[in-house]
């Protein structure tokens, strides 16, 4: 933490203790930001559980609003956590919070992927995992009287969602033949707790069938096999990724001409790697390369914290300045399969450092290392890790909740996107196969904008965009992904599901990248020869994170 932290105001203090709130009403996210004493529990995710969480967020609102800030860090904090908590309060008073299921990011994932981030070096520290264990059937019998009083109230995610969930909660619970996730997890404690945690990993297994039979038998014949969510509903979603009231139409058309931009560039390096050929050639060319493989999970996992480590060599000092708990950094392997990549924040007092989890496929040991270097830098320096671990850092300029609770998608993964294409301005990606796999990326973050908002709010395809359609369906949208991102079929159906069953989150890379770019050229215009890039980033970095569209507006004040 950094030192001389800022003399505390009312809103300060309403911080702190809302802090103290959410982690005792939310035990999932005081475990991931390190708040102690809540490892062993679950969110309650019933009806009650719910409107406690929303009367939490309610007052704490009011309680912003009533204090008077006393300097302009105190404004933007306020502002900010107004918005954020508005946001959440507003998709839990329509309900469809207490209906979210979908197949990349609900509740159902939680009860899995928390385990990945909690100690297992002690005795304590399994006798907690045991305990956790043993709530877990109760959790999701919460989750389940919340999904079943959302459906009375029609609310109930699309039947694509519910079958999905179900299949992963049973891959999850394992079979006699396949042990899942809970048995193998168990499988390191020590001998004096086995019993204890069998038991416990056998309960979880039996509540995630508990969990797949029930939503299949009591969700399913309510569900809709439309995945278009529709215009009201998608608004709202994405007001809460982004912090910004979206023209969903502009959005939309910018997000082609963004796709399109990204094609043409794309084209050009694949040129420069196999002349004529086109990109499937580039492809051929780099994947046959002997440098560019990785074989086996330790190599991976050796490769990925050598990777970022040496971005953090290199950067710091030079284009940013990394505080000192913030340049150590773990790259992990996920103990299940399935594929995907995402950063875990460190802990308020950097016992716990910031991870990059990295998830292979099922059957896959090896990886081609030019498509994911960007990955490591939008999921290492300058991406996730350094503005998520400097603002936890950043106690003398931010109160608790906006170094450890404030987290907006569009802020968050709009720098991150906007870090990888600023590592190739800095000459980190003059390698062609490593530039590549940047602009492979940004295609799909591309293709993410016109597809989600193009589903959702059923928009007409505009001609002459390849598209063998004019409008919207799963065949069409399977096939555009398939036009232009690069990934085995298995995979990009798992990204469409994501858009499918995640409204409003996946435009929300772009449109903050979009953010980022804007300001920093205004930025330009304003001061000139005498705007200096790394003080700017360093000032951008010290507002912490924040909706869109208070903080484009102070963005233009640096």
């Amino acid at each position: 933490m950094s030192d001389s932290p800022r003399q505390p105001s009312d809103l300060d203090r309403l911080a702190d203790a809302f802090v103290d709130a959410y982690a005792a009403i939310d035990p999932v996210t005081a475990t991931h930001i390190g708040v102690p004493g809540h490892d062993d529990r679950w969110p309650d995710l019933s009806p009650a559980g719910r409107a406690a969480h929303a009367d939490l967020l309610r007052t704490t609102v009011a309680a912003a609003l009533a204090c008077t800030p006393v300097d302009h860090r105190d404004e933007v904090a306020r502002a900010a956590m107004v918005e954020r908590l508005e946001a959440e309060l507003a998709r839990l008073d329509s309900g469809w919070a207490a209906a979210d299921l979908n197949s990349i990011e609900c509740p159902l994932q939680v009860f899995r992927e928390t385990f990945d981030v909690m100690p297992t070096e002690t005795d304590e520290d399994w006798a907690t995992i045991a305990r956790r264990l043993e709530a877990l059937p109760s959790g999701v019998e919460g989750y389940l009287a919340g999904l079943d009083d959302a459906a009375a109230q029609g609310r109930v995610a699309a039947a694509r969602q519910v079958r999905l969930t179900a299949a992963l909660a049973r891959r999850w619970a394992g079979t006699a033949h396949l042990p899942g996730f809970f048995t193998t997890f168990v499988e390191p404690a020590p001998d004096a707790l086995r019993p204890r945690l069998d038991r416990a990993a056998e309960g979880a297994h039996d509540a995630f069938l508990h969990f797949a039979d029930h939503v299949e038998r009591e969700l399913l014949p309510r569900a809709p096999e439309t995945d278009g969510v529709g215009r009201e509903r998608y608004a709202r979603e994405s007001r809460y990724f982004t912090g910004a009231d979206l023209d969903l139409e502009e959005t939309y058309a910018w997000g082609w001409q963004e796709l399109a931009r990204v094609v043409a560039e794309k084209a050009a390096v694949a040129e420069v790697i196999a002349p004529g050929r086109g990109f499937a050639g580039a492809v051929e060319v780099l994947d046959a390369d002997p440098a560019r493989v990785v074989r086996g999970r330790p190599a991976l996992q050796q490769w990925l914290q050598d990777t970022a480590d040496a971005a953090i060599a290199a950067l710091d000092g030079v284009h940013f300045d990394v505080p000192e708990p913030v340049r150590t950094i773990e790259g992990r392997l996920t103990p299940t399969s399935g594929g995907g990549v995402y950063y875990g924040g460190p802990t308020e007092d950097f016992s716990r450092p910031g991870r990059m989890w990295w998830s292979l496929p099922d059957g896959v040991e090896d990886m081609t290392t030019w498509r994911e270097t960007t990955t490591v830098f939008h999921e290492g320096v300058p991406g996730h890790h350094l503005q998520i671990g400097q603002t936890v850092y950043n106690a003398a300029l931010l109160n608790r909740w906006q170094r450890l609770l404030c987290f907006v998608s569009a802020h968050g993964e709009g720098w991150a996107l906007y870090a990888e294409r600023l590592m190739g301005e800095l000459g980190f990606l003059e390698d062609p196969g490593d530039r590549l796999g940047m602009l492979d990326a940004q295609e799909l973050r591309a293709a993410r904008v016109v597809l989600d908002i193009g589903v959702h709010l059923d928009l007409p395809i505009p001609p002459g965009q390849g598209v063998d359609a004019d409008r919207w369906s799963y065949d069409v949208a399977l096939a555009f992904l398939r036009d232009h991102v690069s990934m085995d079929d298995e995979m990009l159906v798992d990204e469409l599901h994501r858009y499918l069953g995640w409204p409003g989150q996946a435009p929300s890379y772009k449109v903050g990248e979009r953010v980022f770019l804007d300001a920093r050229e205004r930025a330009r215009a304003r001061h000139g020869d005498a705007f200096d890039l790394k003080a700017w980033h360093r000032a951008v970095l010290d507002l912490g994170s924040f909706g869109l569209d208070p903080f484009a507006a102070e963005l233009d004040r640096l």
